[in-house]
């Protein structure tokens, strides 16, 4: 596998987080040992509360920002282990705070200057390539969706370009990050995201309505769209013309589906070439980028995952405190260590337990390579600082090259190791010590392996099920008059959580294609023509309220319950709009949300 190197900020991110978070764990760490410095296992039982909180908390927030979280949990339990070990002197338990502290601090500006030397490559290039291919991606789409082509081959074109998509928002982050010089090109890469969101959806939208209504897309644009473009060149002639003849049909006999798309699309233009040149921002382009008056962030979809999470922290902490406490063992204070940094850590991975395997194999390579250090090359290094210096920056560079490849393993054998080697000025080798250390590693990985197995996170299907509730909520909320909830935008966070949706079922294309019908409503909803009177708008707000009780409903009885009354409220309302006769703009994107619901109700309700 080919490496690539780092880009340039990626570490100056990380490396504020990891200071933010120590600080936060040796504050937490100080006010629980003041409090409860006389009754030690109260002590230890509230810095395992400490860092299970942590750990839930960090499941509900952002996955680059919960590191900062995570490493306020156990660094309050590094703390308060190392002071309990030292001779049982609580005085200094501010000394170690200041000098946990001040030992990160040196890491991170270290790490902060290497970043600087060593990564000076920037993601402005790649950015520039990407937003290029994203555009033409967004084409392809879009003649396949005219062409009313095949299903599979329509569903992999919009999945792929939602991931890129969601790349692409990632790419901007890290550009941010580099320098303040790209504010410019990071509002108007803001903004590309959401044209493609918008792109996305109005392609997916046109072949949707193909299907009920065959002779949606006029002649001449199905001629003009059959067109490949190969080039950003060629894309930009093609809009041309499909501008001049909605010019000559009139938009009002166009599509409205590829109006919106025909709009986007060169909004994209104008933008990505502004991200190019970095210019300043011309009053276009203020203009749509201030268009939006609030975008709406997604919450949090893995509650549940959230709370198992920091149970099993908990769990894991508690249990080896009360062990340790218990038996008074000497390896204990390197147990403790293993199970908060892997507790701490691997919960807000994808995949826990490979994290957890990941520090055991890990394990079991650093006693020997450990050995190795600690008892031959270490004492034979130790007049020569330079020699100990290449003997420690050897073994950090062959583990960034395998933790870079992603070798299962190499990250605990490399943090293995360091702990183990318990580096100090003087040196002294102590043989039983070292094993001692060691043993206590790996029976801390082994614990939190088991706890992982132990306490099942069965909380997949039902972050699915709240996901696909929150898609027909967001759907049913567009049906409203008031003008402040209608601008409100809301796509960012629903394809937000589109992605996840994919990343936990992959490969159910069906839950894709549903989570992706109701993005569609509610886009469509939000700017429908729907007539103002006060019987409409009361039965919005009813809408709402059943819609929000099937999500908030914690029986599957009562979510049946209003689940069906919410689709005899759809029936009524129906009625209503041809009551006070609603256009088709209206009646059709309704119709076709209905007829959803009504066929995806098991789906909805039982995932």
């Amino acid at each position: 596998m080919p490496l690539a190197a780092p880009y340039s900020g990626a570490l100056r991110h990380r490396g504020i987080l990891r200071i933010i978070g120590t600080f936060l764990g040796c504050l937490a760490a100080l006010v629980i040992m003041i409090a409860t410095i006389r009754a030690p296992v109260v002590m230890m039982l509230l810095c395992c509360i400490w860092a299970g909180v942590c750990v839930w908390l960090s499941s509900l927030i952002r996955v680059e920002n919960s590191y900062a979280l995570g490493l306020a949990g156990y660094t309050a339990l590094i703390i308060v282990i190392s002071v309990d070990l030292s001779a049982e002197t609580p005085m200094l338990a501010p000394q170690f705070a200041v000098e946990r502290c001040s030992e990160i601090v040196i890491g991170i500006v270290s790490a902060i200057l290497a970043d600087m030397v060593f990564s000076p490559r920037s993601i402005k290039k790649v950015i520039d390539k990407e937003i290029e291919t994203l555009l033409l991606e967004q084409y392809r789409l879009l003649q396949l969706c005219v062409a009313h082509g095949d299903k599979e081959e329509v569903d992999k074109a919009w999945s792929n370009l939602v991931r890129r998509t969601t790349t692409l928002n990632g790419m901007r982050n890290q550009l941010n990050m580099e320098s303040s010089r790209w504010q410019r090109a990071n509002r108007r890469l803001k903004g590309i995201h959401m044209l493609s969101l918008t792109l996305i959806t109005q392609a997916a939208e046109t072949f949707l309505i193909q299907n009920s209504r065959p002779e949606y897309i006029p002649p001449q644009y199905r001629v003009l769209l059959e067109k490949n473009a190969d080039s950003l060149s060629d894309l930009h002639k093609h809009l041309k013309n499909l501008r001049r003849v909605v010019s000559a049909s009139g938009s009002k006999s166009t599509p409205i589906t590829l109006v919106s798309w025909i709009g986007a699309a060169t909004q994209y233009l104008m933008l990505l070439k502004g991200v190019q040149t970095n210019s300043s921002i011309s009053q276009q382009e203020e203009a749509l980028l201030s268009k939006e008056v609030e975008v709406v962030r997604a919450r949090s979809a893995e509650t549940h995952h959230a709370m198992i999470n920091g149970i099993r922290t908990f769990v894991a902490t508690a249990l080896g405190t009360l062990f340790w406490l218990y038996s008074g063992w000497t390896s204990g204070s390197g147990c403790m260590l293993m199970l908060a940094v892997i507790t701490a850590l691997a919960m807000r991975a994808p995949n826990p337990l490979m994290m957890a395997k990941d520090f055991l194999y890990g394990m079991t390579v650093a006693i020997p390579l450990g050995a190795l250090y600690f008892m031959v090359i270490m004492p034979a290094t130790q007049q020569s600082m330079l020699l100990l210096c290449i003997a420690i920056g050897t073994l950090a560079f062959v583990a960034g090259i395998f933790i870079q490849r992603r070798q299962i393993g190499t990250l605990g054998a490399f943090v293995g190791t360091l702990n183990i080697l318990v580096l100090d000025n003087p040196m002294s080798f102590s043989v039983d010590a070292f094993l001692d250390n060691a043993l206590g590693q790996v029976i801390g990985c082994f614990v939190a392996l088991m706890v992982i197995l132990i306490i099942r996170d069965n909380s997949r299907a039902r972050t699915g099920r709240t996901l696909l509730n929150r898609f027909m909520y967001a759907a049913v909320s567009a049906l409203t008059t008031n003008q402040a909830r209608r601008k409100e935008n809301h796509l960012p966070a629903l394809y937000q959580q589109l992605f996840l949706l994919l990343n936990l079922f992959p490969g159910d294309i069906d839950k894709y294609r549903l989570a992706l019908t109701l993005i569609i409503g509610h886009q469509r909803l939000r700017n429908a023509e729907i007539p103002v009177n006060a019987d409409l708008s009361a039965f919005h707000k009813q809408l709402r309220y059943t819609a929000d009780r099937v999500i908030a409903s914690r029986s599957d009885e009562k979510r049946r319950y209003y689940y069906q009354k919410l689709l005899r409220e759809f029936d009524t309302y129906q009625e209503k709009l041809h009551q006070y006769q609603a256009p088709l703009s209206v009646t059709e994107p309704v119709q076709r949300l209905a007829d959803m619901l009504k066929k995806y109700q098991n789906t909805l309700i039982n995932i």
